[in-house]
């Protein structure tokens, strides 16, 4: 199954120069805790709650004045919309995430794939999956 078939497409971006507590209210009324980060209509990295905890707020960072750029991670990790589940399934793993930003062959935003989407089209693979991330370092 293609991942734009099963990916999230409703994507809420954020700017590096927002600050985290305006992240952090997206996330909340999202109902997520990954933000894909965004800046000049291309994607520069992906923030999520546990970045905002770790980086900022344990260091004692102010929410309301540091910014996504503070605690955001730069190391692009994605898929294209036109890739297979499995491959998506294959990167989570390989890279400790359970979120992956979805991007058309032009590189824009076009979704998230979740570990949530793959398990729905291949139940074998998601729980693969769930190991393997549960094994590795949590990176989101």
């Amino acid at each position: 199954m293609q991942i734009r078939d099963i990916m999230t497409k409703d994507v809420e971006l954020v700017s590096p120069t927002t600050s985290l507590q305006e992240a952090a209210r997206k996330m909340r009324d999202a109902d997520t805790g990954f933000l894909p980060v965004g800046e000049d209509d291309r994607l520069v990295g992906t923030v999520t709650d546990r970045d905002i905890t770790v980086r900022c707020v344990a260091e004692g960072a102010n929410p309301g004045q540091a910014t996504v750029r503070d605690a955001m991670s730069e190391a692009l990790v994605y898929v294209f919309d036109d890739q297979d589940s499995v491959e998506a399934a294959q990167i989570m793993a390989e890279k400790a995430v359970k979120r992956l930003p979805v991007l058309n062959r032009d590189k824009r935003l076009v979704g998230v794939v979740s570990l949530g989407d793959v398990s729905q089209s291949d139940d074998d693979i998601a729980g693969l999956t769930q190991s393997d991330i549960a094994q590795s370092k949590p990176n989101s």
